[in-house]
This record gives structure tokens, C-alpha cells and sequence, in this order.
């Protein structure tokens, strides 16, 4: 009586494949068909015209819609700031007080990318010559 032999790579991944169970290989099955949907979907969509620019009303509400966004923004920031600096009054451990003071840092920095990020594109965009940057003004004031 001789020992099996021992079975090669491919058909340990054959074999390995077949007992997978059905759940494992939807999801990566799915994943393709959507991948592949949205190559197929996209590429019309991509061959169209700016369909922003060709409007009348609709730059003028995205230019709207980012100045209300960047506002809302800046308002949080000065709440968040005025709240942090309040409660860092009253806090007398000094831990707590560089949590604090990393929160209004971080604010700041958040802050700062959100005034900065509409003229940025705006400028980059129409340097680059990205259509929403031709006909939407992104510059907050």
C-alpha cells in the first residue's frame, strides 16, 4: 500500500476554493460587478458636457451652497473656540488644559482648510482647467 500522493499547490486552491463557503465569495463577486458597472456607467457621463456650466440657476446655487457651508464653518469654529476657552478657564488640571488647548488647535487647523479650500480650487481648478472651476466661484467672500 503506497502513501497518497501529496496533492500540487493548484489543486490544493482549486480544492480550497470549492469548500470556501458560498458567503466568502459574494462579496468579492459583487465587488467586480460593481467595479466593472461603474467603468461601463461612467464613461458616458465623462464624454458629456459640463452639465453644471450649462444651466442657469444651478452655479449660482453651488456657489450659494459653499459660501452658506464655509460660513456655517467658521461660525462653529468661533463657538468651539469661545467654548474651549471658557471651560479651560475653570479647569484646574493641567492635562485637561492641553486637551483643551490640542481641541482649539485643532479647530484652528480645520478652520484654516476651509477658507482656504474654495479659492484654492478655484485657482487651481481653472489653472488646471476643470470645468466647475470655469463657471462656479468658490471664493467664500
Amino acid at each position: 500500500m503506497s502513501p497518497d500522493p501529496i496533492p500540487s499547490e493548484h489543486e490544493n486552491s482549486s480544492e480550497h476554493d470549492r469548500n470556501r463557503p458560498m458567503s466568502s465569495r459574494i462579496p468579492r463577486q459583487t465587488a467586480i460587478a460593481i467595479v466593472l458597472l461603474t467603468l461601463v456607467v461612467v464613461e458616458p457621463a465623462a464624454a458629456q458636457n459640463n452639465a453644471v456650466c450649462g444651466t442657469d440657476k444651478l452655479p449660482g446655487m453651488v456657489e450659494g451652497f459653499f459660501q452658506l457651508t464655509t460660513t456655517l464653518g467658521i461660525v462653529g469654529f468661533v463657538v468651539v473656540w469661545q467654548a474651549d476657552t471658557l471651560v479651560e478657564i475653570f479647569v484646574l488640571d493641567p492635562e485637561q488644559k492641553k486637551a483643551f488647548k490640542r481641541h482649539k488647535r485643532s479647530a484652528m487647523k480645520s478652520m484654516v482648510v476651509i477658507v482656504v479650500l474654495g479659492p484654492l480650487y478655484t485657482v487651481a481648478g481653472s489653472m488646471m482647467g476643470l470645468p466647475m472651476a470655469e463657471c462656479v466661484n468658490f471664493v467664500p467672500w
